[in-house]
This record gives C-alpha cells, sequence and structure tokens, in this order.
C-alpha cells in the first residue's frame, strides 16, 4: 500500500511562535520519529503546496481572504479573541496547509498515491469567515468542497477524534446531507469551543447525518473504543466514495490543553477501521490530517501510528 506523506519547511511555517502550543517543533519532531522508526517512508515523502485564492474561497469568504492577506503583511494583534495571534507571511503559510491537503487528496485520486498524510492540517475550528482556536483557514472544509466540484463525489465520511470538537466543519456542513461526519471529542462543557452534544446531528435535509460523541474529562482507551463500536455501522452505512480523518493527537494522556488520557492504540484502531472502510466503498480512497497535539512525544506516536496503518 503506497501512503503519500507531505512535509517540507514551507508547511513547518505553520507555526502560531515558539511559546504558543501550536509551535514550530511539531512538524520536524513528527518526521524525525516517522523516518527514525520507518526509514523506507522516505521515498514516499511529497512536498508542501501551496493553494491558489480561488481554491481557499472554496469554503472562506473573500472577504475573510482578504483580511487574512492584510493581516498577513504587518503581522500584528489577533485573528481571533487571542487563540490565533497574526504574523508576518500567515497568508502564505496557512495558504501551504490548504494546498497540501488538496495535493494529498489529488495525488490520491489521480492514483500517484492510494493514501496520504498531511501533519500540519486538520485545521478544523476555522469558520467561512473568520479564525478560531489556532486555525486560520479550514483545510479540511475546503478539501470537502474539492472533493465535491473537481471530482463530482458525493457521500463523503468526514471522522474527526481531535480531542476538541470540530466546530468550524460541523456548523458549516450540519444541514448538508451528503457529508457524514463522525466526531467523538471530549466534552464542551469542560473544553474548547463547547459544543459537539451528542444532539446535533444535522438540521433539515441532513438530521441523522452527522454523529457527535462528546466523552467525559479522563476518558481513555476503553472509552474510546467503546463509543467507537457504536460509530462504525453508522459509518459503513454511509458506504463513502471519499473518507477525511482528522486525527488529533491532543486526546492522547499528558496533553498539556486536555483532559483526555487514550494511547496511540486508539489512533491505530481508528485508521484501521477507516482503511476497511475505505478498502470497501472507496476504492480505497482516504486522506488523513494531523490535527491538534501539543506533548511531541504523543502526536509523534499518535501520528507514526496512522502513517503505519495507512500503508498495511
Amino acid at each position: 500500500m503506497t501512503v503519500c506523506v507531505y512535509a517540507g519547511e514551507a508547511l513547518a511555517r505553520y507555526s502560531l511562535g515558539d511559546n504558543h502550543p501550536f509551535g514550530p517543533a511539531r512538524h520536524d519532531y513528527f518526521l524525525q520519529h516517522l523516518v527514525d522508526t520507518d526509514p523506507g517512508i522516505s521515498s514516499c515523502l511529497r512536498s508542501p503546496v501551496q493553494a491558489t485564492q480561488t481554491q481557499i474561497e472554496l469554503f472562506h469568504s473573500h472577504d475573510y481572504v482578504e483580511l487574512v492577506k492584510r493581516f498577513s503583511v504587518s503581522g500584528e494583534g489577533f485573528l481571533d479573541q487571542g487563540d490565533t495571534p497574526v504574523f508576518k507571511g500567515m497568508y502564505e503559510a496557512a495558504a501551504t496547509v490548504v494546498g497540501t491537503t488538496l495535493a494529498a487528496i489529488d495525488d490520491i485520486m489521480s492514483g500517484n498515491c492510494q493514501r496520504a498524510f498531511v501533519p500540519i492540517a486538520g485545521l478544523h475550528h476555522g469558520r467561512r469567515d473568520a479564525a478560531s482556536g489556532f486555525c486560520v483557514f479550514n483545510d479540511c472544509g475546503v478539501a470537502i468542497e474539492h472533493l465535491r466540484q473537481q471530482y463530482g463525489l458525493e457521500r463523503i465520511l468526514y471522522v474527526d477524534i481531535d480531542a476538541h470538537h470540530g466546530d468550524g466543519v460541523y456548523y458549516s456542513f450540519e444541514a448538508d446531507a451528503d457529508l457524514r461526519i463522525v466526531d467523538i471529542h471530549e466534552d464542551g462543557r469542560y473544553l474548547y469551543p463547547g459544543t459537539g452534544l451528542a444532539g446535533e446531528t444535522g438540521t433539515g435535509a441532513a438530521a441523522g447525518t452527522k454523529r457527535n460523541y462528546p466523552l467525559p474529562m479522563g476518558s481513555e482507551d476503553t472509552d474510546f473504543l467503546n463509543t467507537w463500536e457504536q460509530a462504525l455501522s453508522f459509518m459503513h452505512e454511509a458506504q463513502p466514495r471519499f473518507v477525511l480523518l482528522q486525527c488529533g493527537a491532543d486526546s492522547l494522556a499528558g496533553d498539556p490543553i486536555t483532559h483526555l488520557r487514550y494511547s496511540e492504540k486508539a489512533h491505530k484502531r481508528a485508521t484501521r477501521d477507516l482503511c476497511r472502510i475505505a478498502d470497501q466503498y472507496a476504492n480505497g480512497r482516504i486522506a488523513a490530517m494531523g490535527g491538534g497535539g501539543y506533548n511531541l512525544d504523543n502526536l509523534a506516536r499518535a501520528w507514526c501510528a496512522v502513517v503505519r496503518e495507512l500503508g498495511r
């Protein structure tokens, strides 16, 4: 199984500062761990790609993109209420996250690889017209729109196992019946963004096409796996034509800003089952995005487990 891993200095530039949880070390720490534990992966590495503004605006509003460009020149201030500080070159760095996720999708759709992983990606809090929670552009949302408009795909499955609820994806598509969402996250009563209630299952014609599973603080692998088993039949029933996985590693025990206690076994199991679903319904097509994770050892273990399962 050929899995492409996308990495490089241009992708690593998406960093919110040395003292910020989303700091510059995340990319390099993961990549070094991956190469150390699986030296053969170097032959599958791919370079980052910067998205065009037209591609970004498949999901984001034109006015918001122009705002990011202006802030990116000054390098001062915040794009939200304090979580997402501006830095010079922010537009180009965020556009590279989007472009690299789209490159992964294009490589899969064209047959250049069968599966893909992008470590600095999965910025699931970004809204169509605003930044939020470390996320400038929502590459997950752009990816969904790209799959539809470029390839005419329906029945896309988006799965999110980051500790934080993927609110930027869920609320952007909550009335969209063609997108199936499964989001397993820490209960919003204890963690940003405070959303993702179990009763939120889609609206209007999309009612019942989404699943949110908020877990209590301190939930461990067994809690995740019990919940995962509940979600499996729903994911199979979706019969997706493409699978997107946001595999944030901030759900592992010891993350400095969350309260879940998984090990990398949760990520391994989720990826393995999603590969089987992709094989059954989507010609094997699955792209994974790194998402959060602010303990470097955790993210290295979790993301490497994802890559290994994608490559089986």
